[in-house]
């Protein structure tokens, strides 16, 4: 098996590319036009001593390369079944592939030798002759930790990167211990985070074009691994600020089978690659790549590629749209439905089907309606009149008739006997005992309700004393919305012990499925969630802030500048008198203090009526925008609308129930607000969002992705399952290095006093 490479800066020679020159000399007159200046001058004779700079260097090095691979191909019929390019030779592999054309790449590179060139205030430094441990020693003892190991070249051959100052005082630290060190002749700290300038700029820059997929596999160097669908830009973007791991890129490729390497452009890399050959291996890690995250019974079980979830936000949030950009990409997300109307949540459900042909994964959100049971019905048969499979189940504190219903029509008897599952419910708990609940099949009671109404049939009702409410349960730690401020590291583990408990007691022949939500705003977060034992993740705050999500531009505009530290506690108005919490964002608003304000006067008065005068202007004034007995004329109006009157009733015979009503109000009216855009309402905004949508801001700062207009749902959660598959590797890895098996000097084996 064959592999095409092709070497980056530091390959270029004064000469090269002569026999090439002489015989594309149209391709050579077309690079010369767009780069304003003869190539073939600057690579065969160099007089203004310009081929070493790196805005020329780079596209000399892409025109040789493109024309190397021409040449090569017209002389070779042999089956090319891998391409790789060492940092910028990664364009031309990609040229070679397909990905762009000749004009197009050389355009990229351009670009971007002129911006790398520009960066200032970094360094860069060879290291040859330590692994990947002793340098990793090295800079910790001395101090230099923040320095990024940005080239992998070969097992004993490292390239760093870092501010000025803190490179030219390694060389002399590494080399007073016998450690082999070069400052090398480049103007920037390339491959390292103090490049987030010239990436912010190349990807503005390259939203320009419209890159494809390569046809032949092109590995990575920021993943070690082949491109993936749709990639193409945002890898090359990342690829400026990310190391070139060239050593593990080669052990990929030799895994694969790849045993004939052929260097193209340069004779570089094919030392490298004898190198890495020849050195002993390291115990393979297990593959972390984004698709294998997570449950693989989970992934077939909701026909998902990845293990990724988007929860369903209110109002209708989590949009039709962004349901079916996520199908398309293989994860699940739920349409939010909470204070929608029937008819909006038809609308939604036939857009999400319009969108979604080929049968791929989507959900609908049902939140539980303490107040009115008899909506959850009216939604649950609305759902099951559009064949909906799965539901988010949200809210919910014990087994309701219309979640029981859901579970039991897409019950039937397999040919094995067994019941299948066609329904599925994916249950998101914070309280063990709820968890229980779903993990338990339907409550009996239910069951027989149903079946005497006739909703279920005798067969429907036995098989669902065979299986649970939920296969699929999402621990919410501390999150947007509603929260009881769980810590992750507590109660999923706890919820897992749960898990096994209902399988050993119930014997389930299907497998539960746990998830975690909360708190997953960055990949280090994923990572976090995955390695604790979730099967699959689900994400909120973060969806808000994109293109799809349904709420006003002014909202995403406050969203975008939050940090971790600008949300609070606010009572939630759908349980307002349960003095249950959902998590909102305080910077820039009142609702936050004037939400909390509202539930200490409920509790501390018996009615509106016992609320002091000035407060109850004040109220009036700057909370509601009129009187509270105009709020009440509304609330009763809606009730009636809904058939409840007895509620109004009651209300009017019970002055703290009445009360509880008209400030509900206002939690529908701050909701209102926010979702309108409306400016002379915004200090009262209610935006329900979590702390993790300040860590992705943080993130993402100084990126194409920190502007809103530039987030995507689908691909926000490929960067954090890309970003989460990385860091469960690296760690792997360090643990491996770090844990590392006896030495000559007779040390011990830390792995096996760990194991003992």
């Amino acid at each position: 098996m064959k592999a095409v490479v092709f070497p980056g800066q530091g390959a270029q020679r004064r000469g090269m590319g002569r026999e090439l020159f002489d015989a594309y000399p149209e391709l050579v007159q077309e690079a010369s036009g767009v780069l304003g200046y003869s190539v073939r001058e600057l690579c065969l004779d160099d007089p203004g001593q310009q081929l070493g700079r790196t805005e020329y260097t780079q596209p000399a090095l892409f025109v040789v390369g493109a024309l190397a691979y021409r040449q090569w191909r017209e002389h070779n019929d042999d089956e090319v079944a891998f391409l790789a390019g060492h940092s910028l030779g990664e364009y031309s592999a990609l040229h070679a592939a397909g990905a762009f054309d000749f004009t197009t790449g050389l355009r990229l590179v351009q670009r971007r030798g002129a911006l790398m060139a520009q960066a200032k205030g970094g360094g860069m430094a060879a290291v040859v002759g330590v692994d990947p441990e002793q340098l990793r020693v090295l800079l910790e003892e001395g101090g230099f930790s923040a320095l990024t190991v940005a080239n992998d070249n070969a097992p004993a051959q490292k390239v760093v990167s870092g501010d000025t100052d803190t490179i030219r005082a390694l060389v002399p630290y590494l080399e007073s211990r016998g450690v082999r060190c070069a400052k090398l002749s480049v103007s920037g700290a390339f491959h390292s985070p103090l490049m987030r300038q010239a990436r912010q700029d190349f990807a503005r820059f390259v939203d320009g074009f419209a890159l494809g997929d390569p046809s032949t596999p092109v590995i990575a160097n920021a993943t070690a691994r082949p491109y993936g669908p749709g990639e193409t830009a945002r890898t090359l973007t990342e690829q400026i600020v990310r190391p070139v791991r060239w050593t593990d890129s080669v052990r990929h490729l030799l895994d694969q089978g790849v045993t004939d390497f052929v260097e193209l452009g340069g004779r570089v890399l094919t030392k490298l690659i004898d190198q890495i050959r020849s050195a002993p291996r390291p115990a393979p890690l297990p593959a972390a790549p984004a698709a294998a995250l997570g449950s693989p019974v989970f992934r077939e079980r909701m026909g998902l590629r990845h293990a990724y979830l988007v929860g369903g936000m209110y109002r209708g949030i989590a949009s039709a749209e962004m349901v079916v950009r996520l199908g398309r990409n293989g994860m699940l997300g739920f349409l939010g439905t909470g204070g929608l109307s029937l008819p909006e949540i038809e609308r939604g459900v036939l857009d999400i089907q319009k969108g979604l042909t080929k049968g791929e994964p989507y959900g609908v959100n049902v939140l539980a309606d303490h107040d009115d049971p008899a909506a959850e019905r009216e939604l649950i048969d609305l759902l099951a009149r559009h064949r909906v499979r799965v539901i988010e189940a949200s809210a919910f504190m014990q087994m309701s008739p219309a979640l029981v219903l859901h579970r039991a029509r897409g019950l039937r008897r397999g040919a094995d006997g067994r019941p299948v599952c066609e329904h599925r419910i994916v249950a998101k708990v914070s309280r063990p005992e709820v968890a229980r609940a779903f993990m338990a099949p339907a409550p009996e009671a239910v069951l027989e309700k149903l079946r005497r109404e006739n909703a279920l049939t005798d067969e429907q009702v036995e098989l669902a004393r065979q299986v649970p409410m939920s296969h699929d349960i999402t621990v919410e730690a501390d999150s947007g919305g509603h929260t009881d401020g769980g810590v992750a590291t507590v109660v999923l583990p706890a919820m897992l012990r749960l898990r096994q408990e209902a399988q050993e007691t119930y014997g389930y022949a299907e497998p539960l499925c746990m998830g975690l939500a909360g708190g997953l705003g960055t990949p280090a977060a994923v990572a976090a969630a995955f390695m604790l034992g979730a099967d699959y993740v689900l994400t909120g705050s973060v969806n808000q802030c994109t293109v799809e999500a349904a709420t006003s531009d002014a909202v995403k505009d406050m969203l975008q500048d939050a940090g971790i530290a600008d949300t609070a506690y606010a009572p939630a108005g759908d349980m307002f008198e349960l003095g249950a919490k959902v998590q909102v964002l305080r910077k820039g608003v009142f609702f936050p203090t004037r939400a909390n304000k509202l539930f200490s006067l409920y509790s501390h008065h018996d009615g509106i009526e016992d609320i002091p005068a000035e407060t109850r202007s004040l109220l009036e004034r700057t909370y509601f925008g009129r009187s509270l007995d105009r709020v009440w004329e509304e609330v009763r109006d809606y009730l009636r609308s809904r058939g409840r009157d007895a509620e109004i009733t009651q209300a009017e015979a019970q002055p703290k129930q009445k009360m509880a009503l008209v400030f509900r109000w206002y939690f529908f009216h701050t909701t209102r607000l926010a979702m309108a855009g409306d400016g002379s309402g915004k200090v009262n905004y209610q935006i329900q969002t979590g702390p993790a949508l300040g860590a992705f801001n943080q993130w993402v700062a100084g990126t194409d992705m920190e502007p809103w207009r530039n987030r995507h749902v689908d691909r926000i959660g490929l960067m954090l399952l890309e970003g989460a598959a990385e860091h469960i590797e690296s760690a792997m890895r360090n643990w491996r290095d770090t844990l590392a098996p006896p030495h000559a000097d007779g040390s011990r084996d830390r792995l096996r006093l760990l194991a003992s």
